[in-house]
């Protein structure tokens, strides 16, 4: 009697081999079709390009870290990224942040500049784009009054606080 055969092709891994087993007790055979060979060196064909391929769809920013040939617009976009602050690095400003969107957005800034636009063409451009958050100063409005008002109501709050405890009189503790 000839047991069924189940077909496969390319590598055997270890789960396929337990499979087997499992098929071998239970009346089947797992056959292998094809050279094994074949599908490794695949694998690692592909395995190559990719490496190497890599590099070459990797985003380039060329202006990202090299200076404008005109000393007066890269003294406007350095200006420019001191006040504007990184999306990812939150504290830093882009001009200082090593991530790859302050370099990007550094890229930009030099490129719009280099084309003749103003700083503030510039800035008003990447807060559109960004939002408010990424301006250090940002404008007042109905999105950014909180951050206008807390140091004020921070301050009040304050001095309510140090006029209660200074109005307190120290009560002496009483004899019984």
């Amino acid at each position: 009697m000839s047991l069924p055969v189940i077909r496969h092709a390319g590598l055997v891994p270890a789960s396929t081999v337990r499979l087997a087993r499992c098929l071998e007790s239970d009346g089947l055979r797992l056959r292998h079709v094809g050279h094994p060979h074949k599908a490794g060196v695949t694998v690692m064909v592909l395995g190559l390009l990719a490496a190497v391929a890599t590099p070459a769809l990797a985003q380039q920013t060329p202006l990202a870290d090299t200076q404008l040939s005109d000393p007066a617009q890269e003294a406007q976009a350095k200006a420019l990224m001191e006040t504007i602050r990184c999306v990812e690095c939150q504290g830093q400003a882009i001009a200082d942040s090593n991530a790859d969107i302050a370099a990007n957005m550094r890229s930009l800034i030099r490129e719009r500049i280099k084309a003749g636009e103003s700083p503030e063409q510039v800035r008003a451009w990447l807060v559109q784009r960004y939002g408010d958050y990424i301006s250090y100063d940002p404008p007042l409005g109905s999105a950014t009054w909180p951050l206008w008002a807390a140091p004020f109501v921070l301050l009040a709050i304050g001095i309510a606080i140090a006029r209660s405890t200074a109005r307190t009189p120290d009560t002496p503790c009483s004899a019984s």
